[in-house]
Formats: structure tokens, C-alpha cells, sequence
């Protein structure tokens, strides 16, 4: 079993053993929670930190606070949370693809393995092309043909080198035979406005994010198997007829090293009927959401 795996597989397991652990689910903070999301406010990973904080509203007696501390690719936040006081009252929520990749190929010294324990999986970013709204590319095709015919001149936006989505287009990009110039940016709320407001070509950006801008950029494809029941007119890579790998990222609460094992299964448990919101409904589809994408 590969990291990446073992990551996912730790959440669901955590998530299955808290549904059956009504022992733990009478926990509750005492003081108000901070979830830190190491992204700026208005990507992916920040929309389901909030829905959290929306969703726990009704449940907990203490307000929840989503403190944004973006940087160094996510690693800022995240070390942030390492060192906060292990008492269960500060959290990281991190789109674990690039928390897994920075901590792999950067060498860091804080890592979802060796600093935190996994709460639970509240989410999956699936990877879209994006263009913007005036754009002549109407296709996926399109992109190709324009990208093959100026090799090097089309520009697009991804959310930081080495990341998830950088790493998901250059991937497609090799495997079809083009090449474009990308411009990184600090999240996925500033690579969509890139894309919004014509500094690029397109953009490689997760496809939660097209949500309210429809009118402003043109979704072309989703990185996935199959269509996204929420997104449901927008077709895979797949069915395209482009045979590339499919990369996609899910959305961890972790707890720091320490925090008591008891706090952290109150937490899942927690968690558990949280994800049952209607908060979660309309970020995947569903109408009885788990944590298991």
C-alpha cells in the first residue's frame, strides 16, 4: 500500500470506527475551535473548512473559526497547526494530495505522517480545465490543437508548482504532446481569478471551485473516472477518448501529535453527523454524504 493510500485509508477507517463509537460521541469543545486552512480564503479546501464551521453551528456550543494561513504551498499552515497546544482545539483541514507531495519531494520536516493524526476525510477535490468565458477554446480538442499549433505560447494557472493540480496537467500535457507555460499562484482561489480575468489561457483548478462563476469561465473536462454527480453535463477526460492517469485529492481533518486519542475519536464521531448536513449535500452531490468519497 502506497502513502497516498494508506492516507485515504486511515480516514475511512477512522470515519467507520467513529460511527460505531457512540461511547465518544458525547465530546464537545469547550472552547472555540480553530480549523486552520493553510490555503487562502475562497478555494476548494477552505469551502468545506466552512462548511464544517457552518454545519456545526446547530451541534456545538462554541463558535468554530477557519483561520487561513497560506504559504509555502500549504506548508505554512500546516506548520502552524504541528506546533499549536496539543488540547484539540486547533485542527488542520489540508487538500492532502499537496500536503503529501510537498512533504515527499520537498523533504519537509512536517508531514501528514510524523506530525498529525487523521480525524476524518470530509471531502474529495476532483481536478477540471477551465478557460475563460470569451475564450475561442470551446473543447478539449481545441486546447490541444491551439497548444500544438504556438508550442509554448498558451499560458495556464494551477495552484503552485509541484501541487495536485500542477502536477495533474502537466501530466495530461504529457501524455497528449503539448507544452504551455504555467503560472503558478498561492491557491486556487487566485489561479480561478487568473483564469476569470483572462491572464492565461486556461487553468487546471478543482472543479468545486466553477460553482457561481459559470457565467465568467467555461469548464472543458473533469480529471475523473466518471461525470461528478454534481457537475453532471461536464464530461471526463475519459470519455473524450484522452487515456491519461487521473489524479485527485482528498480533504483531511488532522489533529497535531499528542492530542488526546479520546478528543480525537469524540471528534470523528463528531464529525460523523456533521457530514450529514445539508452543507455537505451540496458539495458532492449527495444527500446522506460520508466522509468516503
Amino acid at each position: 500500500m502506497d502513502r497516498r493510500t494508506f492516507l485515504v485509508s486511515s480516514a475511512a477507517a477512522a470515519a467507520l470506527v467513529a460511527a460505531g463509537s457512540p461511547a465518544f460521541a458525547a465530546w464537545k469543545p469547550r472552547r472555540p475551535l480553530n480549523i486552520i486552512v493553510p490555503y487562502n480564503a475562497g478555494g476548494g479546501t477552505d469551502t468545506y473548512a466552512r462548511a464544517v464551521a457552518a454545519a456545526a453551528q446547530d451541534r456545538w456550543p462554541v463558535p468554530v473559526v477557519v483561520v487561513n494561513k497560506p504559504g509555502a504551498g500549504g506548508m505554512t499552515g500546516a506548520i502552524a497547526a504541528a506546533k499549536a497546544r496539543p488540547d484539540g482545539n486547533t485542527i488542520l483541514l489540508h487538500f492532502s494530495g499537496d500536503f503529501l507531495l510537498r512533504h515527499m519531494f520537498n523533504n519537509t520536516e512536517i508531514g501528514p505522517f510524523n506530525s498529525f493524526q487523521p480525524i476524518a476525510q470530509v471531502g474529495n477535490v476532483k481536478a477540471c480545465f477551465a478557460v475563460p468565458a470569451a475564450s475561442p477554446i470551446k473543447s478539449m480538442q481545441d486546447l490541444v490543437e491551439a497548444a500544438k499549433a504556438k508550442p509554448g505560447a498558451l499560458r495556464w494557472s494551477h495552484n503552485g508548482r509541484g501541487a495536485t493540480f500542477h502536477v495533474a496537467s502537466q501530466t495530461f500535457q504529457n501524455s497528449v504532446g503539448i507544452k504551455a507555460t504555467d503560472v503558478p499562484f498561492k491557491g486556487g482561489a487566485p489561479s480561478r481569478a487568473a483564469i476569470i480575468g483572462e491572464q492565461v489561457d486556461f487553468g487546471c483548478i478543482g472543479i468545486q471551485q466553477s460553482v457561481g462563476f459559470e457565467s465568467k469561465m467555461r469548464v472543458l473536462a473533469i480529471l475523473d473516472h466518471d461525470r461528478d454527480p454534481l457537475y453532471p453535463d461536464t464530461p471526463t477526460l475519459a470519455e473524450l477518448g484522452f487515456d491519461v492517469p487521473v489524479l485527485s485529492s482528498p480533504i483531511i481533518l488532522y489533529a497535531p501529535l499528542g492530542v488526546d486519542k479520546n478528543i480525537v475519536k469524540g471528534m470523528e464521531a463528531e464529525l460523523a453527523e456533521i457530514a450529514k448536513a445539508p452543507a455537505f449535500a451540496k458539495l458532492d452531490g449527495s444527500k446522506n454524504p460520508n466522509f468516503c468519497d
